[in-house]
């Protein structure tokens, strides 16, 4: 009788996993509970996104942004510029879990190697010829060579980056699960975060000596 009861247990419990999982694996972002909620940055609350616009001061215009119709200026020493269609400057996108990005790589630059903390990337080449690379958690190494058309996806939180192989200017665009997914890029988080990340610690990291990491810093301070 013991031994039942336990096995109603046990199948009662299981049914409940697989009942909540697809919901917690579903999306980056949690899922709205109203038409829409355009982001109002002035609100006094702020705990985990925006709080919504009132629905009287809403118009059509928070739902368009031509943002990715500019070419960014890829002026600088990546050589790329990354426009953002993410919530900060697309308030409409606000708990929706979406959000877009335009890339712009000069002949011989690249997007450096970055992580997206709270979404999976995918993205498609617009112009241009790129290589696309990751890296996993288990240290093992994906690239591909891609032209006009041409898609890739990186999940979620791994390091990836763009390299322009070609002989002109790429353009990419870039789409996320997530209405912010936020953006750690790997070589500024680490020689150019303020405060300073002391030098005996990246010396260590990266096996060098203090006039190597010096110049890292200078270069990208």
């Amino acid at each position: 009788m013991a031994s039942s009861r336990m096995t109603s247990s046990s199948l009662i419990f299981t049914f409940l996993v697989f009942l909540v999982l697809p919901s917690v694996c579903r999306s980056a972002d949690s899922d709205q509970l109203q038409d829409f909620c355009v982001a109002d940055f002035s609100g006094p609350v702020n705990v985990n996104g925006f709080p919504c616009k009132p629905a009287s001061s809403v118009t059509s215009e928070d739902f368009f942004f031509d943002g990715l119709m500019k070419e960014g200026n890829t002026e600088n020493i990546f050589g790329s510029n990354v426009t953002s269609g993410n919530v900060l400057s697309f308030p409409g996108v606000n708990t929706l879990g979406i959000s877009m990005n335009r890339v712009d790589i000069a002949p011989g630059g690249m997007n450096p190697p970055h992580i997206h903390p709270r979404s999976t990337e995918s993205g498609v080449v617009i112009q241009g010829k790129v290589l696309v690379g990751f890296v996993t958690t288990g240290n093992v190494f994906y690239s591909k060579v891609l032209t006009v058309g041409q898609m890739f996806v990186v999940p979620r939180g791994l390091v990836h980056f763009q390299l322009n192989i070609g002989e002109e200017k790429a353009h990419l665009v870039t789409a996320f699960n997530s209405q912010n997914p936020g953006v750690v890029a790997v070589s500024v988080n680490l020689f150019a975060s303020r405060p300073s990340i002391p030098n005996y610690v990246l010396t260590k990291a990266f096996q060098v000596d203090d006039n190597v990491v010096n110049g890292i810093k200078s270069r990208l301070g």
